[in-house]
């Protein structure tokens, strides 16, 4: 039987927070702090200005609700530090990024 591996990403809702070294870091050492909290095995970490991908060993599921805790208490954080809206967010209806795996 193949070990379960699931990746995963959150999207920052407006421009690039992650380009900030602090925000970078707090968001991807709570990924760790949580994944650890929790047995799961965080196996890649991936940043970019806009966002974060986990592959983490587990299954979908599990990797949803260590994603919904990330955004929960990463949303917390940078709204209280900065004053500013959330973090991570669902754009509303028709401002969506492009899916990177849709053809143009």
């Amino acid at each position: 039987m193949q070990p379960v591996r699931v990746t995963v990403r959150l999207r920052a809702l407006h421009g690039t927070p992650l380009d900030d070294a602090a925000v970078r870091r707090t968001v991807v050492s709570t990924a760790h702090a949580l994944a650890e909290r929790h047995g799961i095995v965080v196996e890649a970490v991936e940043t970019s200005p806009e966002s974060i991908v986990l592959t983490l060993g587990c299954d979908r599921l599990v990797a949803t609700g260590l994603l919904a805790e990330l955004r929960r208490s990463t949303n917390q954080w940078y709204e209280a530090r900065f004053r500013d809206g959330p973090l991570w967010g669902t754009p509303a209806p028709g401002n969506e990024p492009p899916d990177p795996t849709e053809p143009d």
